[in-house]
């Protein structure tokens, strides 16, 4: 995983008016936190960190007031419900060579058994942990041939050398449900719906 430079400067103005004010510059306020240190309360370039968070996990860099440069991942990310800009961001300081608890984004390849099935993701990402300098981008799972009823669990993911599993081994990630099922549920619900009117 590469990381990304983003150059911030430490803030000494809080609450919603400040907030206000950073984001009228195209900066986004945000907490770096981790390791038992104080927080650090930090204006951070928006454009810069958009471009960043468009991969997942990713490792950042940061120069903070050109004095110290330290590690990070993204941790909660706040974003405007309607216009999508960026509002805040906590950012979690880690090592090089530590282990970190992620979440990683599960994408599928493949197409199911014929029978027009549809494939429900349980878990959107897997929680793993890994090395904060390595962590995958997302892990990729083939549903070739699965037919109704068969599912994926935790353990059947093949995850990259030094990654383990977070969560419990047969915590279903992927299933498959049968159409037929998924229709006559809603077939059963109109006619209660009719039936109470």
């Amino acid at each position: 995983m590469s990381e990304v430079k983003i150059t911030a400067q430490t803030r000494t103005e809080f609450g919603k008016g400040a907030a206000r004010r950073i984001r009228r510059d195209s900066k986004v306020p945000g907490v770096l936190y981790g390791h038992g240190s104080d927080p650090i309360h930090l204006t951070l370039p928006g454009h810069d960190l958009l471009l960043a968070l468009r991969t997942s996990n990713v490792l950042i860099s940061l120069d903070i007031d050109g004095k110290s440069n330290e590690l990070a991942i993204p941790k909660s990310v706040q974003r405007d419900p309607i216009k999508g800009f960026l509002e805040h961001v906590d950012l979690q300081l880690v090592k090089r060579g530590e282990k970190v608890t992620v979440e990683i984004p599960v994408h599928t390849e493949g197409e199911l058994a014929p029978g027009g099935n549809l494939l429900e993701h349980v878990l959107n990402a897997l929680p793993v942990e890994a090395e904060a300098t390595h962590i995958p981008e997302a892990l990729t799972v083939s549903v070739e041939g699965l037919a109704a009823g068969a599912s994926v669990l935790a353990k059947d993911i093949t995850l990259p050398s030094g990654v383990t599993l977070a969560v419990e081994e047969d915590a279903v990630v992927l299933q498959v449900l049968a159409a037929q099922a998924e229709e006559a549920q809603a077939g059963e619900g109109e006619a209660e719906e009719a039936a109470e009117a």
